[in-house]
Parts: C-alpha cells; sequence; structure tokens
C-alpha cells in the first residue's frame, strides 16, 4: 500500500505540536545538581592498594594518556630458610583527562579492580595543562564510587566468591579439628592424671598396709613371753 502524500509531514507536526503544549523544564545548574545515571562516565577513580604497576592500563589506552612510575622493592623472606622477592612499588599515577575520550578501556583489562568509574564531572580547569590529575586527585575520586548493582538473584555466584568460600569452610574445619584435637589431648592428659593419682594412692594404702603386718608379727612374739 502507497503510503499518503504528506503523512511524515503531518507526523512531524504532531510530534512539534505535542512538543509546544509541554511545559518548559529548565535545570537549575549548579544550584541544584542533576540526577546523574548509575552508569555515568564522569572520571576515572584510583584504589592504589590493588594496583599492581602491570601497566596494562597504560599499554592499552589508545591515547596514551596513562602515566605509570614505579621502582622495585626487595621482599625480605616470609620463613626463615626463604628466599627474597621483589615486588613493584607505584611511585606515580596521572591520567591526563584533556587526552582522554573516556573508553573505559583501562577500567575493563585492568585485573585487579583498582580503577572505577565515578560519577564526578566537575573538574575544568583555565589551564589544559591542569587537567592531569596525579594519583592524588584520582584517590579521592575513589570515594564517589557508587556501589556496584545487586547481583542477579538467579544468576551463577562468582567463581572468585565459591573459591574463597571454600578456603574459608576448608580453614575452619582444619580450626576446628585443631581445637577438638586439643580438647582430646586435655581430656585424655586429665584422665591420665586421675589415673596417676589413684595408683599412688593405691601403692600408698598397700605401703601402709605392709608396714602395719610386720609390727603386728613382731607384738605377738612379746605377747607370748610376756
Amino acid at each position: 500500500m502507497a503510503p499518503i502524500p504528506g503523512s511524515g509531514l503531518a507526523k512531524g507536526l504532531a510530534v512539534t505540536l505535542r512538543t509546544m503544549t509541554r511545559k518548559t523544564v529548565t535545570e537549575q545548574y549548579p544550584d541544584a545538581q542533576p540526577e546523574l545515571p548509575p552508569r555515568t562516565r564522569g572520571v576515572i577513580g584510583l584504589f592504589e592498594e590493588n594496583c599492581t604497576v602491570c601497566m596494562l592500563c597504560a599499554r592499552e589506552c589508545p591515547d596514551w594518556c596513562i602515566y605509570i612510575d614505579s621502582h622495585k622493592e626487595t621482599v625480605p623472606p616470609a620463613a626463615p630458610g626463604g628466599r627474597e622477592r621483589s615486588r613493584n612499588v607505584l611511585d606515580r599515577f596521572a591520567i591526563d583527562f584533556s587526552l582522554c575520550m573516556y573508553c573505559g578501556i583501562c577500567i575493563e583489562v585492568c585485573p585487579f579492580d583498582a580503577l572505577f568509574w565515578s560519577p564526578e564531572f566537575e573538574y575544568a580547569e583555565t589551564d589544559i595543562r591542569e587537567l592531569t590529575h596525579e594519583r592524588d586527585k584520582l584517590r579521592e575520586w575513589m570515594w564517589t564510587v557508587p556501589a556496584p548493582p545487586a547481583l542477579d538473584p538467579g544468576a551463577e555466584e562468582p567463581k572468585e566468591l565459591v573459591a574463597a568460600r571454600k578456603t574459608a569452610e576448608k580453614l575452619a574445619a582444619t580450626q576446628q579439628a585443631d581445637q577438638a584435637e586439643q580438647t582430646a589431648q586435655t581430656a585424655q592428659a586429665g584422665r591420665a592424671g586421675q589415673s596417676g593419682q589413684a595408683e599412688q594412692a593405691g601403692s600408698g594404702e598397700r605401703a601402709g598396709s605392709g608396714e602395719r603386718a610386720p609390727q603386728a608379727e613382731q607384738t605377738q612374739p612379746g605377747e607370748g613371753n610376756a
């Protein structure tokens, strides 16, 4: 069926008329903050305790706007006779937001959950050089990161949580077994102590009766002589 001539124009005019009859709403920014969606891409927050300086975020960044400096430190052995280990220590972590295109690749490729999206967006500067924010500023934005959404009740439990729960259950079972073994050893030691005391008491009674018997034998001849 061929479209009616002018139907497209009529639909467009209908949309225009509906819009004209609506009340105009003006966002009173900055006096009133806008309600941002939960997945807003504002700035990138850094949780530096999780950063292992693997450099994966800097290598995968298409704009090369992440700058990382680090050095190596020697960690003493955890047990006597062990060997020393070396670990990377973060010295600098900066992001140049004048180059960042907010693609989120650095957040997705981070294997240790050290980078997160923060809804903060008020960081305009008069000097473009001030848009390179160091790790102290990135750390401040970390505290505005919203909590992750709740998991679907029907979804499978993450493998990390399953492994952590199994480890915790195994550790709890080991501790309970150790406590039960210690309790059994204590009870056995107590029973052994009681039996030892009983044996000592019995031997004392036998010894006492053995001493009295010779005295009786000695007095009997005396009585006969009398």
